[in-house]
């Protein structure tokens, strides 16, 4: 037997995408709340600068107790409690930027998405503490707020701003040279520590683009979702069940420096162009 879940081949989007729009307001009023009350200590680690707060639970267990009862034929993949994906699935980062929030940075969010054969069809994201909310259905556009995001209409490197994520699942060299070559084009870069709202960011015009050279699913499918439908380019990964559980690199970016950024963060290949 597979260990991928089968379900009935009728799968209501419409109704997804209402349920998600309030679970994400949900689960963000938990995260605002863990994150106000928030004590010194109240965390551990996963891993070398790779924290894991309290809250990072409770919000992914709130998320995973509500889809289950909505929607129990779905599949649930999230960071910290893992799981098995299928046909209809979704996936949660309970807490992106967990770093920020556990020093009281008030740069985090709450990521969930909802894939049908392993592509992203709807994608949340919210600031709890700016209470911006990002949110896009695949062939409706991508929303801040309730209005339309583009992304920028940057025409030149020199007057570009990429924000680069870091992880120490790759060499610190690997991460260096990435930077060396997007300076050496002329662009400024920036860091801000989560993923998720670099991703969001693109998509409303605040960055030109963002470039991680290792992202899991759970980190970059609401936002690059997000970045397509706001009229940027995005790479290949993820595409499929299996990426669902993978790593791969990710680049977001205004259309006019995307074949430029592209060649120079090789071996990131570009998603064709929607019409």
């Amino acid at each position: 037997m597979s260990d991928i879940q089968t379900l009935s081949p009728v799968i209501d989007l419409d109704a997804r995408a209402a349920f998600l729009e309030a679970l994400i307001a949900k689960a963000a009023d938990r995260a605002l709340q863990g994150f106000l009350q928030r004590e010194e200590g109240q965390l551990d680690m996963k891993g070398p600068q790779d924290f894991l707060t309290e809250t990072d639970l409770a919000v992914e267990d709130l998320i995973r107790q509500e889809i289950a009862h909505t929607f129990p034929e779905d599949a649930i993949l999230g960071e910290e409690g893992g799981g098995i994906p299928g046909r209809a699935t979704w996936v949660i980062d309970p807490v992106d930027g967990t770093a920020n929030f556990a020093r009281g940075v008030p740069h985090f969010c709450v990521i969930i998405a909802f894939c049908v054969d392993g592509r992203c069809e709807l994608g949340a994201i919210t600031n709890p503490v700016l209470n911006e909310r990002y949110f896009a259905r695949r062939g409706h556009g991508a929303l801040k707020n309730g209005q339309p995001m583009r992304v920028t209409t940057t025409l030149a490197a020199s007057s570009a701003c990429l924000e680069m994520g870091w992880s120490r699942r790759l060499p610190v060299e690997t991460y260096l040279e990435a930077q060396r070559k997007v300076l050496e084009e002329g662009a400024n870069i920036r860091r801000g520590g989560s993923g998720g709202l670099a991703l969001a960011y693109v998509a409303e015009g605040r960055s030109d683009g963002y470039f991680e050279g290792i992202m899991s699913s759970w980190d970059c499918l609401a936002g690059l979702l997000m970045v397509e439908e706001a009229g940027g380019r995005i790479g290949t990964w993820p595409a499929t069940v299996a990426d669902l559980t993978a790593t791969g690199p990710v680049l977001a970016i205004t259309p006019a420096l995307a074949d430029q950024f592209a060649k120079v963060l090789a071996p990131v290949t570009l998603k064709e162009a929607s019409a």
